[in-house]
C-alpha cells in the first residue's frame, strides 16, 4: 500500500509551501495527507477501480491533488515535490517534531544556518547560534534545546498512530498472499502500547520461505538483519525494526501469547505453568514432551486456570491475581462508544465543515456528535468569542434541520486563563449542551500553580468536561507540571467529567491516570479531538487507553444513548 507514502510527501509538501509563504497550497496539501493516512484501502486500489475520479471522493482531494497522486503511481515520484526538496534539502519531519520548530523557522535555519536535521539543530543550539536569528532569542533557543533532549528521551520508540496504520498495511498485504492463511500483529502494538519499540507479525503460511522472501523485499524495507525460511528481521526505511516469524498451525497460539508480552506478564505466567508441572514457551504449554495446549491463546490460560486477559492489560499489575481468581473485568467494547464530544470545525482550525462532520458521525453510527470550536483567547485558531460562538449555534439549528439520525450538539472547547477562569462568559456557556475547557498557554508555570489554575476552572458551574488534562503531545512535548491526584479529587468533588482524548498524538489521560480516575470513581468520556472527517476513526485509540485503564462500559458516559447522555452529563455536574 501507498497510502504512509504519499501521506508523508503531501505532509512535507504543505510544509515545503508554507516555507514559501504559498497562500491555500500548504492547508490543501495538510488535508489530503491527513485524509490518506487515514484511509483504510489501499488508495492504490482506489485509482485501478475508478482512476481519477475515484481518487477525487476521498475527502480533501480535489483534482489537482488527485492528478500528483496519479503520478507517484505511475512513476514512483512527484516531479514538484523533488524540485521543491532541491530548494530546501532539509529533513521535514525530523525537525518538525520539535516543539516550537515550524515551516517558517525551519527555513531561516536552513537559509542562515545550513541546518538540514536534528543532528545540525543541536550542534548550533549548543554553539549558542540561534539566539542571534531574527525573533529568536536565549529563551526560544533554551526551548528547543529542550524539546531536543524530550526527543532522545524517547529512545527511538515511535508513537502508536505512527506504527499501527503502517503494522495494518503490512498485514493485509501478507493476507493476500497465496497459501498465508492467518496474520497477526503481536508485541506493544497488539497491547496498544502509546509508543512502539518495534514491530513483531506472526503468520501461517503453507510456504514460509516465499512469505518470509516477500516481506524481506518489500520496498519498505532498508536492511536485512537475517532471513530464513521461518523468520525474518529488517529494519524498515522509517527507521523501526519488524519482525515475520511464520509458525505452524498447531502452536499459533502458543506463540501469539509468547510474543504479545509483555516481558513481566509472562515470566509470571510461566512461573504459573511450572507450578503446576508444565512447560510453558512459544512452542506450547508442555507436561514432559507431550503438547497439553498450543493452538490458542484461550486453552493455555485455560488449562493454567485462569481466565484470558485481554491484551492492553498485560502488564503484570494485577491482571494475572484477577485472571486466576475469574474476576477480570469486562472492559470496554471497541464498538460501545455512541459518540464523539470533541471535534473542530472549519469555523476554527479544523479542516471540514460541521456539516461534513456531522454526515461522517453519522455514517459511522454515532448517536451524537459535539462541535467544540477553539475560543477567543487562542487567536492563533481564529477562536470564537461570544458573539461568533452565538453564531455558530444559530447554524447548528439550521445544520440539524438536514439530520435525523444523529444530534448535532452545541460546544466549545474554552481556554483556561492563567488565573483559571474560563475565556466565554457564564451566560453565554449555560446556552451550550457540552462545555469543555482545555490549558492550551503557559504550560511553564509551577506545579503549585498549574494545579490551582485547572482545579479553579472545574469549580466554574458551567463547565462539564476537562479536555486534554495533562497536555502532553507524545514524542513532541511533554505532559506540563500538574498534581494529577489533585486534579482527580477535585474531578470526584465538582463533577467535573475527564476526557480520554482519543488522538495518537495525544492519548491523554494515559492509562495509569485512568486506572486512578476509575477507582476515585471519577467518569470519563473519550473522544477523538478531530480536526477533519478522517481524524472521526481515531476514537479506536481512546478505547483502547481507555482498556489499558481497566475501564469499563460503565465508567464512560459518552457509551450511553443520547437521552441518558445528556442526563448523565448533568447528572455528575450537579
Amino acid at each position: 500500500m501507498k497510502n504512509q507514502e504519499i501521506s508523508k510527501i503531501f505532509f512535507e509538501l504543505a510544509e515545503l509551501y508554507d516555507m514559501k509563504e504559498a497562500p491555500f497550497k500548504p492547508r490543501a496539501f495538510e488535508k489530503a495527507s491527513s485524509s490518506i493516512a487515514n484511509l483504510e484501502e489501499d488508495i492504490a486500489d482506489i485509482y485501478k477501480k475508478g482512476g481519477l475520479r475515484a481518487l477525487e471522493n476521498i475527502p480533501g482531494v480535489g483534482r489537482g491533488i488527485a492528478e500528483r497522486i496519479e503520478e507517484y503511481l505511475k512513476t514512483g515520484r512527484i516531479k514538484e515535490y523533488q524540485r521543491l526538496k532541491r530548494d530546501f534539502p532539509v529533513d521535514i519531519a525530523e525537525l518538525s517534531s520539535i516543539e516550537g520548530i515550524g515551516p517558517k523557522l525551519i527555513k531561516v535555519l536552513y537559509t542562515r544556518l545550513r541546518i538540514k536535521n536534528i543532528s545540525d539543530l543541536e550542534k548550533a543550539v549548543k554553539q549558542g547560534k540561534l539566539r542571534h536569528l531574527p525573533r529568536m532569542g536565549e529563551k526560544l533557543e533554551a526551548k528547543i534545546m529542550k524539546g531536543i533532549e524530550f526527543k532522545k528521551e524517547g529512545g527511538g520508540r515511535f508513537a502508536l498512530g505512527e506504527i499501527l496504520p503502517f503494522a495494518r498495511e503490512i498485514k493485509a498485504r501478507l493476507l493476500k498472499l497465496k497459501g498465508v492463511e492467518a496474520v497477526e500483529i503481536a508485541g506493544s502494538l497488539r497491547r496498544w502500547q502509546e509508543t512502539i519499540g518495534d514491530v513483531d507479525i506472526l503468520a501461517i503460511s503453507e510456504d514460509p520461505p516465499k512469505t518470509c522472501d516477500y516481506f524481506a523485499k518489500m520496498p519498505e524495507v532498508g536492511h536485512v538483519y537475517a532471513h530464513g525460511d521461518t523468520k525474518v528481521l529488517v529494519r524498515l526505511k522509517m527507521g523501526i525494526d519488524a519482525d515475520l516469524r511464520v509458525v505452524p498451525k498447531e502452536s499459533f497460539g502458543a506463540a501469539l501469547q509468547y510474543f504479545t508480552g509483555n516481558k513481566d506478564h509472562n515470566v509470571e505466567v510461566r512461573k504459573i505453568a511450572i507450578k503446576k508441572g508444565y512447560k510453558l514457551n512459544e512452542y506450547g504449554l508442555f507436561k514432559g514432551k507431550k503438547i497439553i495446549a498450543a493452538r490458542s491463546e484461550e486453552e493455555i490460560y485455560e488449562k493454567l486456570g485462569m481466565e484470558t486477559p485481554p491484551p492492553e492489560i498485560r502488564l503484570n499489575d494485577g491482571e494475572i491475581e484477577a485472571a486466576l481468581k475469574h474476576q477480570l473485568p469486562k472492559l470496554i467494547g471497541y464498538d460501545d462508544l455512541k459518540g464523539d464530544l470533541q471535534t473542530q470545525s472549519d469555523w476554527t482550525d479544523g479542516s471540514n465543515s460541521i456539516e461534513e462532520l456531522a454526515r461522517e458521525a453519522e455514517k459511522m453510527g454515532h448517536e451524537y456528535i459535539a462541535i467544540t470550536d477553539h475560543t477567543k483567547s487562542l487567536a492563533m485558531t481564529g477562536g470564537s468569542d461570544e458573539k461568533k460562538l452565538l453564531r455558530q449555534m444559530a447554524e447548528i439549528d439550521k445544520i440539524q434541520k438536514k439530520f435525523s439520525k444523529i444530534k448535532i450538539l452545541k460546544s466549545a472547547e474554552v481556554n483556561i486563563m492563567k488565573n483559571g477562569s474560563l475565556d466565554i462568559a457564564n451566560e453565554v456557556l449555560a446556552k451550550l449542551d457540552v462545555v469543555g475547557a482545555a490549558v492550551h498557554s503557559l504550560f511553564n508555570l509551577s506545579r503549585n500553580e498549574q494545579t490551582a489554575r485547572i482545579i479553579r476552572a472545574m469549580g466554574n458551574p458551567h463547565l462539564d468536561i476537562l479536555f486534554h488534562p495533562t497536555g502532553r503531545i507524545i514524542n513532541r512535548r511533554k505532559p506540563y507540571d500538574v498534581d494529577i491526584e489533585a486534579v482527580i479529587k477535585a474531578a470526584k468533588r465538582t463533577g467535573t467529567i475527564l476526557e480520554i482524548d482519543a488522538h495518537p498524538w495525544r492519548l491523554d489521560l494515559k492509562d495509569e491516570h485512568i486506572k486512578m480516575s476509575r477507582e476515585a470513581g471519577v467518569k470519563m468520556v473519550i473522544d477523538t479531538d478531530a480536526h477533519s472527517v478522517p481524524e472521526l476513526h481515531y476514537l479506536e485509540y481512546g478505547i483502547a487507553q481507555a482498556r489499558r485503564g481497566w475501564c469499563a462500559k460503565k465508567d464512560i458516559i459518552n457509551t450511553l444513548p443520547l437521552k441518558e447522555f445528556l442526563k448523565a452529563l448533568k447528572k455528575v455536574r450537579k
